[in-house]
Protein backbone atom coordinates (compact mmCIF):
# COMPACT_ATOMS: atom_id res chain seq x y z
CA UNK A 1 0.00 0.00 0.00
CA UNK A 2 1.77 3.11 -1.28
CA UNK A 3 0.12 6.52 -1.30
CA UNK A 4 -1.30 9.38 0.73
CA UNK A 5 -4.12 9.28 3.25
CA UNK A 6 -5.79 12.40 4.64
CA UNK A 7 -6.40 12.16 8.37
CA UNK A 8 -8.96 14.49 9.92
CA UNK A 9 -7.11 14.90 13.22
CA UNK A 10 -9.09 15.41 16.38
CA UNK A 11 -8.03 17.27 19.53
CA UNK A 12 -5.64 15.76 22.07
CA UNK A 13 -3.75 13.68 19.49
CA UNK A 14 -0.23 14.76 18.63
CA UNK A 15 0.83 14.29 15.02
CA UNK A 16 3.24 11.58 16.22
CA UNK A 17 0.35 9.82 18.01
CA UNK A 18 -1.56 9.74 14.72
CA UNK A 19 1.45 8.38 12.80
CA UNK A 20 1.91 5.61 15.37
CA UNK A 21 -1.77 4.62 15.27
CA UNK A 22 -1.96 4.57 11.46
CA UNK A 23 1.28 2.58 11.30
CA UNK A 24 -0.21 0.00 13.67
CA UNK A 25 -3.54 -0.21 11.79
CA UNK A 26 -2.06 -0.40 8.29
CA UNK A 27 1.14 -2.26 9.22
CA UNK A 28 3.03 -0.02 6.81
CA UNK A 29 5.77 2.59 6.96
CA UNK A 30 4.12 5.96 7.68
CA UNK A 31 5.42 9.53 7.61
CA UNK A 32 3.99 13.04 7.76
CA UNK A 33 4.84 16.30 5.99
CA UNK A 34 4.20 18.72 8.83
CA UNK A 35 2.70 18.59 12.29
CA UNK A 36 -0.43 19.95 13.92
CA UNK A 37 -0.47 21.02 17.57
CA UNK A 38 -2.35 18.59 19.87
CA UNK A 39 -5.20 21.09 20.39
CA UNK A 40 -5.52 21.81 16.65
CA UNK A 41 -7.80 19.76 14.42
CA UNK A 42 -8.16 19.03 10.73
CA UNK A 43 -6.13 18.01 7.71
CA UNK A 44 -3.01 15.94 8.37
CA UNK A 45 -1.70 14.24 5.19
CA UNK A 46 0.19 11.03 5.90
CA UNK A 47 2.50 9.23 3.50
CA UNK A 48 2.15 5.45 3.34
CA UNK A 49 4.82 2.97 2.19
CA UNK A 50 6.98 4.19 -0.70
CA UNK A 51 5.05 7.46 -0.77
CA UNK A 52 7.26 8.58 2.14
CA UNK A 53 9.82 9.31 -0.59
CA UNK A 54 7.70 12.13 -2.03
CA UNK A 55 7.55 14.21 1.17
CA UNK A 56 9.71 16.92 -0.42
CA UNK A 57 6.87 17.63 -2.87
CA UNK A 58 4.32 18.27 -0.11
CA UNK A 59 6.13 20.50 2.37
CA UNK A 60 5.81 23.59 0.15
CA UNK A 61 1.99 23.48 0.12
CA UNK A 62 -0.16 26.46 1.03
CA UNK A 63 -2.78 25.93 3.75
CA UNK A 64 -6.22 27.13 4.79
CA UNK A 65 -7.28 27.45 8.45
CA UNK A 66 -10.24 28.53 10.53
CA UNK A 67 -9.15 30.18 13.78
CA UNK A 68 -10.85 31.66 16.82
CA UNK A 69 -9.02 34.61 18.36
CA UNK A 70 -9.86 35.71 21.91
CA UNK A 71 -9.11 39.36 22.60
CA UNK A 72 -7.96 40.77 25.93
CA UNK A 73 -5.89 37.74 26.98
CA UNK A 74 -2.20 37.09 26.31
CA UNK A 75 -0.51 33.76 27.12
CA UNK A 76 3.09 32.56 27.04
CA UNK A 77 2.26 30.09 24.25
CA UNK A 78 0.01 32.45 22.23
CA UNK A 79 -2.88 29.99 22.60
CA UNK A 80 -5.26 28.71 25.28
CA UNK A 81 -2.88 25.96 26.43
CA UNK A 82 -0.48 28.47 27.97
CA UNK A 83 -0.27 30.49 31.15
CA UNK A 84 -2.00 33.87 31.13
CA UNK A 85 0.61 36.61 31.33
CA UNK A 86 -1.60 39.63 30.64
CA UNK A 87 -5.29 40.55 30.77
CA UNK A 88 -7.02 43.63 29.46
CA UNK A 89 -10.58 44.81 29.95
CA UNK A 90 -11.57 45.73 26.43
CA UNK A 91 -14.48 47.00 24.42
CA UNK A 92 -15.08 44.83 21.38
CA UNK A 93 -13.97 46.62 18.19
CA UNK A 94 -16.54 47.41 15.52
CA UNK A 95 -16.94 44.82 12.75
CA UNK A 96 -15.73 47.34 10.16
CA UNK A 97 -12.54 47.89 12.16
CA UNK A 98 -11.94 44.14 12.46
CA UNK A 99 -12.43 43.69 8.71
CA UNK A 100 -10.01 46.53 7.99
CA UNK A 101 -7.34 44.97 10.22
CA UNK A 102 -7.78 41.54 8.64
CA UNK A 103 -7.54 43.12 5.18
CA UNK A 104 -4.28 44.82 6.23
CA UNK A 105 -2.70 41.39 6.84
CA UNK A 106 -2.92 40.42 3.15
CA UNK A 107 0.30 39.95 1.22
CA UNK A 108 3.79 39.46 2.59
CA UNK A 109 4.37 40.03 6.30
CA UNK A 110 7.19 39.48 8.74
CA UNK A 111 6.55 37.09 11.61
CA UNK A 112 8.53 36.12 14.67
CA UNK A 113 7.64 32.49 15.47
CA UNK A 114 6.45 31.84 19.06
CA UNK A 115 8.89 30.54 21.64
CA UNK A 116 6.68 27.49 22.09
CA UNK A 117 7.39 26.07 18.62
CA UNK A 118 9.57 23.37 17.07
CA UNK A 119 11.81 25.75 15.14
CA UNK A 120 15.47 25.13 15.92
CA UNK A 121 17.91 27.80 17.03
CA UNK A 122 21.51 26.69 17.56
CA UNK A 123 20.42 23.08 17.14
CA UNK A 124 17.79 23.23 19.85
CA UNK A 125 14.00 23.56 19.53
CA UNK A 126 12.51 26.81 20.76
CA UNK A 127 10.04 25.10 23.10
CA UNK A 128 12.99 23.44 24.86
CA UNK A 129 14.42 26.87 25.67
CA UNK A 130 10.96 28.07 26.73
CA UNK A 131 10.41 25.15 29.11
CA UNK A 132 13.74 25.93 30.75
CA UNK A 133 12.72 29.56 31.17
CA UNK A 134 15.36 30.73 28.71
CA UNK A 135 14.91 33.24 25.94
CA UNK A 136 16.86 33.35 22.69
CA UNK A 137 16.80 35.65 19.70
CA UNK A 138 14.28 34.25 17.23
CA UNK A 139 14.84 35.19 13.59
CA UNK A 140 11.87 36.72 11.80
CA UNK A 141 10.53 35.09 8.66
CA UNK A 142 8.62 36.33 5.65
CA UNK A 143 5.17 34.79 5.31
CA UNK A 144 2.35 35.31 2.82
CA UNK A 145 -1.37 35.74 3.47
CA UNK A 146 -3.30 35.09 0.26
CA UNK A 147 -6.83 35.47 1.64
CA UNK A 148 -8.31 36.29 5.03
CA UNK A 149 -12.01 36.58 5.84
CA UNK A 150 -14.04 37.41 8.93
CA UNK A 151 -16.59 34.67 9.70
CA UNK A 152 -18.03 35.61 13.08
CA UNK A 153 -17.78 38.06 15.98
CA UNK A 154 -18.90 37.13 19.50
CA UNK A 155 -19.06 40.35 21.50
CA UNK A 156 -19.88 38.61 24.79
CA UNK A 157 -16.91 36.22 24.61
CA UNK A 158 -14.65 38.80 22.93
CA UNK A 159 -13.98 36.31 20.14
CA UNK A 160 -13.25 36.71 16.43
CA UNK A 161 -13.54 33.75 14.06
CA UNK A 162 -11.68 34.11 10.79
CA UNK A 163 -10.60 31.97 7.84
CA UNK A 164 -7.13 32.39 6.35
CA UNK A 165 -5.37 31.02 3.28
CA UNK A 166 -1.62 31.34 3.81
CA UNK A 167 1.76 30.22 2.57
CA UNK A 168 4.14 27.77 4.24
CA UNK A 169 5.71 28.67 7.56
CA UNK A 170 2.83 30.82 8.79
CA UNK A 171 2.10 30.56 12.53
CA UNK A 172 -1.59 31.24 13.13
CA UNK A 173 -0.93 31.78 16.82
CA UNK A 174 1.42 34.62 15.93
CA UNK A 175 -1.04 35.92 13.35
CA UNK A 176 -3.69 36.10 16.09
CA UNK A 177 -1.35 38.16 18.26
CA UNK A 178 -0.57 40.45 15.32
CA UNK A 179 -4.27 41.01 14.61
CA UNK A 180 -4.97 41.74 18.29
CA UNK A 181 -2.09 44.25 18.40
CA UNK A 182 -3.47 46.08 15.36
CA UNK A 183 -6.83 46.22 17.16
CA UNK A 184 -5.11 47.96 20.07
CA UNK A 185 -5.09 45.09 22.55
CA UNK A 186 -3.66 41.63 23.24
CA UNK A 187 -5.04 38.29 22.16
CA UNK A 188 -4.42 34.60 21.81
CA UNK A 189 -5.65 31.74 19.67
CA UNK A 190 -8.51 29.78 21.24
CA UNK A 191 -9.13 27.16 18.54
CA UNK A 192 -7.59 26.14 15.23
CA UNK A 193 -8.82 23.87 12.45
CA UNK A 194 -6.80 23.17 9.32
CA UNK A 195 -9.25 22.93 6.44
CA UNK A 196 -6.90 22.36 3.53
CA UNK A 197 -3.28 21.52 2.69
CA UNK A 198 -2.59 22.08 -0.99
CA UNK A 199 -5.35 20.12 -2.75
CA UNK A 200 -6.05 17.95 0.31
CA UNK A 201 -9.39 18.97 1.82
CA UNK A 202 -10.92 18.17 5.18
CA UNK A 203 -13.97 16.72 3.38
CA UNK A 204 -11.72 13.95 2.03
CA UNK A 205 -10.29 13.11 5.44
CA UNK A 206 -10.87 10.10 7.66
CA UNK A 207 -10.82 10.18 11.47
CA UNK A 208 -8.79 7.76 13.55
CA UNK A 209 -11.97 5.97 14.68
CA UNK A 210 -13.15 5.59 11.08
CA UNK A 211 -9.75 4.25 10.11
CA UNK A 212 -9.91 1.62 12.85
CA UNK A 213 -13.47 0.59 12.02
CA UNK A 214 -13.42 0.52 8.22
CA UNK A 215 -10.64 -2.02 7.76
CA UNK A 216 -10.35 -1.65 3.98
CA UNK A 217 -9.41 1.98 3.36
CA UNK A 218 -7.99 1.50 -0.14
CA UNK A 219 -10.61 3.90 -1.51
CA UNK A 220 -9.19 6.61 0.77
CA UNK A 221 -5.63 6.22 -0.50
CA UNK A 222 -4.37 8.74 -3.04
CA UNK A 223 -1.80 6.86 -5.10
CA UNK A 224 1.51 8.37 -6.16
CA UNK A 225 0.30 8.20 -9.76
CA UNK A 226 -2.87 10.13 -8.85
CA UNK A 227 -0.94 12.73 -6.89
CA UNK A 228 1.18 13.52 -9.96
CA UNK A 229 -1.70 13.10 -12.45
CA UNK A 230 -1.28 16.62 -13.84
CA UNK A 231 2.35 15.96 -14.76
CA UNK A 232 3.27 14.76 -18.26
CA UNK A 233 4.19 11.12 -18.85
CA UNK A 234 7.25 9.48 -20.37
CA UNK A 235 7.07 5.94 -21.74
CA UNK A 236 10.34 4.02 -21.67
CA UNK A 237 11.18 0.99 -23.78
CA UNK A 238 12.72 -2.00 -22.03
CA UNK A 239 16.35 -0.94 -22.61
CA UNK A 240 15.89 2.64 -21.43
CA UNK A 241 13.73 1.48 -18.51
CA UNK A 242 16.53 -0.79 -17.28
CA UNK A 243 18.99 2.10 -17.48
CA UNK A 244 16.54 4.39 -15.70
CA UNK A 245 15.96 1.89 -12.89
CA UNK A 246 19.71 1.51 -12.44
CA UNK A 247 20.06 5.24 -11.92
CA UNK A 248 21.55 6.08 -15.31
CA UNK A 249 20.68 9.56 -16.54
CA UNK A 250 18.93 9.62 -19.92
CA UNK A 251 18.99 12.41 -22.48
CA UNK A 252 15.60 14.06 -23.05
CA UNK A 253 14.77 17.31 -24.82
CA UNK A 254 11.94 18.29 -22.50
CA UNK A 255 11.15 21.14 -20.13
CA UNK A 256 12.66 20.90 -16.67
CA UNK A 257 9.93 19.32 -14.56
CA UNK A 258 8.63 16.20 -12.81
CA UNK A 259 7.34 13.41 -15.08
CA UNK A 260 5.32 10.23 -14.61
CA UNK A 261 7.29 7.23 -15.88
CA UNK A 262 5.64 4.21 -17.57
CA UNK A 263 6.92 1.05 -19.26
CA UNK A 264 5.83 0.04 -22.76
CA UNK A 265 2.81 -1.75 -21.29
CA UNK A 266 1.67 1.53 -19.71
CA UNK A 267 2.40 0.27 -16.22
CA UNK A 268 3.25 3.09 -13.83
CA UNK A 269 6.88 2.84 -12.70
CA UNK A 270 7.40 5.97 -10.66
CA UNK A 271 8.58 9.55 -10.89
CA UNK A 272 11.48 11.00 -12.83
CA UNK A 273 12.87 14.51 -13.03
CA UNK A 274 14.11 16.22 -16.18
CA UNK A 275 16.75 18.87 -15.63
CA UNK A 276 19.04 20.46 -18.23
CA UNK A 277 18.13 17.88 -20.86
CA UNK A 278 18.58 14.76 -18.74
CA UNK A 279 16.05 12.47 -17.05
CA UNK A 280 16.98 10.95 -13.73
CA UNK A 281 15.21 8.54 -11.42
CA UNK A 282 13.46 9.99 -8.39
CA UNK A 283 10.78 7.73 -6.88
CA UNK A 284 10.36 4.15 -8.12
CA UNK A 285 7.65 1.76 -6.97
Amino acid sequence: MDGIIIINKEKDYTSHDVVAIVKKVLKEKVGHTGTLDPEATGVLPLLIGKATKISKYLIEHDKTYRAILTLGIKTDTADFTGNIIEKQDIKMPRVEKIKDVLFSMLGENKQTPPMFSAIKVNGKKLYEYARQGKTVEVPTRLITIYEIELEDVDEEKKEITFRVHCGKGTYIRTLCEQIAEKLGTVGCMKELARLRVGNFKIEDGVTIDELKQEGDISSKIITIEEFFSKKQEIILDNKRLELFLNGVKLEYVLEDDIYRIYDINKQFIGIGVVKSGTLKRDVVL
